[in-house]
Formats: structure tokens, sequence, C-alpha cells
């Protein structure tokens, strides 16, 4: 049986508050194992919304619950698909000024921004479905996006071409016409300023302890440091290499690009915690409002989207504190009828009565309810989502 299906079992047969519990379980054995402070941020990667990107809020967050942390080692597990460079950069600073080593954990996706960030770490510990990508800049102009490099890359062409020949072809007379100095400016600080951290980093990071090359045993001086660096920074930008901004970089590319990436799954301890955690993520998202979370093992900020949810369900208000019940309304996909459905948890049976009263049936056992239609509706993601905003389980 696979992670997700195991965990998918346990959610029906328990609640999300089981997960969550376990969850926090497996990030304080591998704290304890390996003698880190392990820090879960990651973005729901399924979903399109703008917020899942990396932002300057998010760097408040993890702010806030890190002001209590200092010293050792701290292991950073991130998932996202990229976002703001600013705030890698601020997250990247915090890190190193509240711990001794900072390492990230790559379990997924981490493109973009994300991969930025994890260049600025002391070391890069990755799964085999783990992913960093490209990190040319996504600039827009008006409603157009596109890559930075590739945008720089035709500039140059065009300007190689106007020396060599005295003039351009119309076409391409027209487009250069189009760009300003300004946009021109614009477009080039936005490639430089990804490639100027990581350059940066790695010499004062990642190669901090690199004192002699791996082949010839020969002593590692700064400037072969800077000169790894650049290449690296360079490989990394580079459209023409890896084609599209979204290209996912396993750990067999980076290596080709001489950056050292430490496997977890050559450490069977180590992979089965990480490969659990993400699981319990991937079903946490897929079944709860969840768009974004920062985790440790005392504490977690969970982000949720407001809209509405997937067959028309729409939960009503809850106050954790006084919930005795909740209730909701969902329509069943194949015929749209409205079904209006509770959830009690407090075992009095004028909560029943009441609920009855107005309409409202009990979710099953099962947690499933069947249409007259013929149509079975699957409850347990709504149900999940309660029990998580309430805090305990359901009676059911």
């Amino acid at each position: 049986m696979s992670y997700l299906d195991e965990y998918i079992e346990k959610l029906r047969k328990t609640s999300a508050e089981t997960l969550i519990t376990e969850r926090t379980r497996l990030i304080k054995k591998f704290n304890k194992t390996y003698d880190a402070y392990l820090f879960i941020y990651a973005s729901c990667i399924e979903t399109n919304l703008p917020e899942t990107s990396m932002q300057p809020v998010d760097y408040e967050a993890i702010h806030d619950l890190l002001r209590n942390q200092s010293g050792g080692k701290i292991v950073f597990y991130l998932e996202t698909r990229g976002g703001s460079g600013d705030a890698a950069k601020d997250i990247a600073d915090l890190l190193h000024d509240k711990f001794d080593e900072v390492h990230f954990l790559i379990p997924g996706e981490a493109k973009s921004a994300g991969t930025i960030l994890a260049l600025s770490g002391d070391e890069i510990l990755m799964t085999e479905t783990g992913a960093l990508g490209p990190i040319d800049a996504q600039v827009s102009l008006g409603r157009s996006q596109f890559s930075a490099h590739g945008y720089m890359a035709w500039v140059d062409e065009k300007r190689e071409e106007s020396v060599k020949h005295g003039k351009l072809t119309p076409f391409d007379a027209t487009m250069v016409a189009q760009i300003s100095p300004g946009e021109l400016s614009h477009v080039n600080n936005a490639l430089n300023y990804a490639i100027n951290l990581v350059k940066n980093w790695l010499p004062k990071y990642k190669f901090k302890n690199w004192t002699k090359t791996e082949t010839r045993g020969i002593e590692v001086t700064p400037e072969m440091k800077e000169e790894r660096a650049e290449q690296i920074a360079s490989g990394l930008t580079d459209q023409s290499r890896w084609n599209s901004h979204g290209r996912s970089l396993k750990i067999k590319d980076l290596q080709e690009l001489k950056l050292n990436i430490i496997t977890v799954d050559e450490d069977p301890k180590m992979a089965d915690i990480v490969y659990r955690i993400k699981a319990i993520n991937r079903l946490l998202f897929s079944t709860m409002a969840a768009y974004k979370i920062f985790v440790t093992a005392d504490n977690r900020i969970q982000r949720n989207k407001v809209q509405k949810g997937p067959g028309g369900i729409i939960p009503a208000p809850i106050d954790p504190k006084k919930a005795g019940a909740s209730q909701f309304d969902i329509n069943c996909s194949r015929c749209n009828k409205k079904h209006s459905v509770y959830a009690k948890f407090e075992n009095n049976p004028k909560i029943d009565r009441d609920m009855k009263a107005k309409g409202f049936k009990l979710i099953a056992k099962n947690k499933t309810l069947k249409c007259e239609c013929g149509a079975v509706i699957d409850l347990v993601a709504p149900l999940t989502e309660m029990e998580a905003l309430v805090g305990k389980k359901a009676i059911l």
C-alpha cells in the first residue's frame, strides 16, 4: 500500500486532526533523529491561485513562527511554484541570521524563487521526486510575460546583427524601435537580480566547506568558488538550455551543473519520514480549503481559500468554541439536486431534533450520501474541512 493510500484509508476512518497529529509526530521524529529543527513551508501546487506563490507576507509568517528559535540546524522543507525574489532573499537572510546551519529539503517542486531560496542553503536535500527549476526572471510588460534571459538574448543578437550588417530587417527594426531604455533596464535588472543572489550565496554558504576538489584533491581558492558559482548561476538562467521556465530539474540535471545534492532516498529512515509528510500534505490540500501551510513541531499557520467549494459545497460559518453542529448544502454532480446535511460535534439529542426539523440529514458513518438519482456523493472533503476548523472529530 502506498503512503497516500494508507492515509486516505486513515482519513476515512478518523478525521483530518488524526493526520495533522501524525504529521506532528513525524516532524518530532525527524528533529530527534537528525538533531535538527524541521520547518515545513508548502503550497498547494495543484491550484492556480496566485496566492500560492512565494510572497513577502510569507516572510512575516515564517519570522513569527521562528521568533523564539535560534542556533543549531534548521531543515527547511520547501514546496512552491515560485514567486517573489525579494521574499526569497528576506527568508534566506532570516534563516541564516537565526541558525548556524541552513539546509533545504526539496520533496517536490521548488521552482523559480523557490530554487533561488534553496541555493542559499548550506546543503540541499532532495528526494528522487524533487525538482528545482531555472531561475531566469519572468518579466511582465503590458499583457505579456516572458523570460528576461530570452528577452536580453534577443536584444543582444539584434545588436550584433546591426553592428555586423549596418542595418536590421524591417521587422526587427520595428520591434527594436518599440523598446524603451527604461524597459530594457527593467528587464536587465530583473535578470541580474537572481544571478547576483545566487553568485553571492553559493560561495558564502554552499561552498564554505569545499576545501579540496573531489577528483584531483587541489586546494579550493575563493576564485574557484566564485567561478563555480558563476557557472551554476549562468546555467540555471540559460533559457536556450532548458527551453521552459517550468522545466523540472532533477538531481541528475543539477549534478551535471556541478551542484552537489544530498539524495534523501539513500537514507531509508529520512525517506520514510519525508514521503509520509509529503503524502499527508497532499491529502490535506486536496480535502481542505488550505492552499499554503507553515508548520513546525509546535505551531502551524494555514492559509485558506475563500470560495465556493466543489460540487456546490457551501459550509456555514463555524465558531470552534461554540460549534455543536455544522451544516452545509451540496449539489449532486449528476442531477444538480441540492442536499442539506449536517455533522454534530456534541452528543446532544436536541441537536438532531433541531437539525432534522430544518430539513438537514445527519452525515452517515460511511461519509457518503446517496441521491435519488442513484449517484453517491462523497462527503469526506467537506467533513474533513469542518473537523479541522472545529478541532475535533464529528459524531456520526
